[in-house]
Formats: structure tokens, sequence, C-alpha cells
């Protein structure tokens, strides 16, 4: 099988720096995690706090961390550092080969969905952020990975999209229409696709920063030798 994963972030309008961080790492014993956090606030501040989130994060998978304890130790440090004053959320979504399993970590406010040819589920539980709450801890999920698996997750201002203007938040039936219509090999389009839905219902000037995440498995390629490939793209 493969792993795809397809990001898209944009800033608040009028917003140079966005406060959403998000960043993809190679796990020790084989496949990828991808972390996306969403800082308090707007701006830089916002963005030092979700870019020290993501930046710990991934330093503590890449040393072997569970994904589990690694948000209870990024949690912890922001919760000292900051004086338990400085919310942040957190997911973290892995495909783990180790175990063959994909493992998400949830401390957020928006779901995470998961989509199969046999089933589709949501994880939208109440579940805090990290940095506020001594007591805190993530909400964990692990299913089998197979393939034509669907991962999605994003940052609130996609969910609260269009809120401002229309006094109504993103359709929730929307999103999963676009997940649904596309297949695993299309991480990049469906991320983009959301967030063009969002952007859509902000008139083309956010609200919010956006960050949506977007993790396929796929069958195996056919390719010899195995090529690992990323494409970014970076505005500025």
């Amino acid at each position: 099988m493969e792993i795809k994963i397809g990001l898209a972030r944009t800033a608040k309008y009028a917003t140079e720096v966005c406060g959403d961080t998000c960043d993809v790492i190679e796990r020790p014993h084989g496949g990828l995690s991808a972390v996306i956090a969403d800082g308090q606030g707007n701006g830089l501040s916002a963005h030092h706090t979700s870019s020290w989130v993501v930046n710990k994060a991934t330093q503590l998978i890449a040393d072997g961390a569970r994904d589990g304890a690694v948000a209870r130790a990024v949690h912890d440090y922001l919760y000292a550092m900051k004086d338990k004053k400085v919310s942040c959320t957190l997911t973290v979504v892995s495909a783990d080969l180790d175990t063959g399993t994909a493992v998400i970590s949830r401390n957020s406010n928006c779901p995470v969905i998961v989509r199969t040819e046999e089933y589709e589920s949501v994880y939208d539980e109440s579940v805090e952020p990290i940095g506020v709450n001594r007591h805190m801890k993530p909400l964990m999920y692990e299913i089998p990975l197979e393939a034509g698996m669907l991962i999605v997750s994003y940052t609130d201002g996609i969910a609260h999209a269009g809120k401002k203007r229309t006094g109504h938040p993103a359709d929730f039936r929307k999103i999963l229409e676009i997940i649904r219509q596309n297949p695993a090999e299309d991480v990049s389009f469906i991320a983009r696709s959301i967030m063009d839905y969002a952007l859509t219902l902000d008139a083309d000037k956010a609200s919010d920063d956006m960050t949506v995440l977007v993790m396929g498995i796929t069958e195996e390629s056919s390719e010899t030798p195995k090529i690992e490939q990323m494409e970014i793209s970076y505005p500025y």
C-alpha cells in the first residue's frame, strides 16, 4: 500500500502569518504522521504557539514516542512554559506500518472523518485543547489500515466558515459529500476542494486561519524502483 497526504492552509484575511501549523514526519519503524495545530488567537503569536507545538510533536515522533504520549508531553510543556494561559488544538494522524494501523490522536473541537469502502466514521467527541487543563488527555483511535481509506481533519476556520457573514457555519454534509465523491488517490484535490468550499462561504476573505489535512491509503504502485514524492506550494 501507499500513503498519500494532502494539506491545504491559508491565513485569516488581512493577516500575513497563519496561526495554524502543519507538518509531516516519517515514523522510525515505517509510515508517516501528519500533525496540525491551531494556536490560540491569530497572527504571529498564534503562529509561534502552533509552530512550537508541531515542532515538538514531530521531534517526539521521530524519537519513537507513541502518539498518545506525544500529545501529553507537548501539553505538559506548553502548560508549564505559558503558565496554563495559552491553548492550542492538536491533531496527529498516523499511518503506522509497524502495527499496520491508522492511529489518531485528537485534542480539537473539529472532527476526524474516516471513510473506507465498507464504513464511515466521524470522531467528534468533546475534548479539551492542550495547554490549559493540567489533567488533559487526548482522545485516541486506532483502526486497521486498508487500501481505499481516507482520513480527513481540519481546523475551526473551516468548521466556522461563513458564520460571520451569514450566521450559519459550514455545512458538514457538504464536506462529507466532497470526501465521499473522491478516491483515496486524490488527497490534494480533496484538501483543496474543502478549502475552496470554506473560502467561498467567506467570500474569499477567510474569517479565521484554515487548515485541511487529508491522508489516503492506496494500493501499492507498480513503479520500480519505489519513489517517494512530495509537492509543496508556499505563496509569499
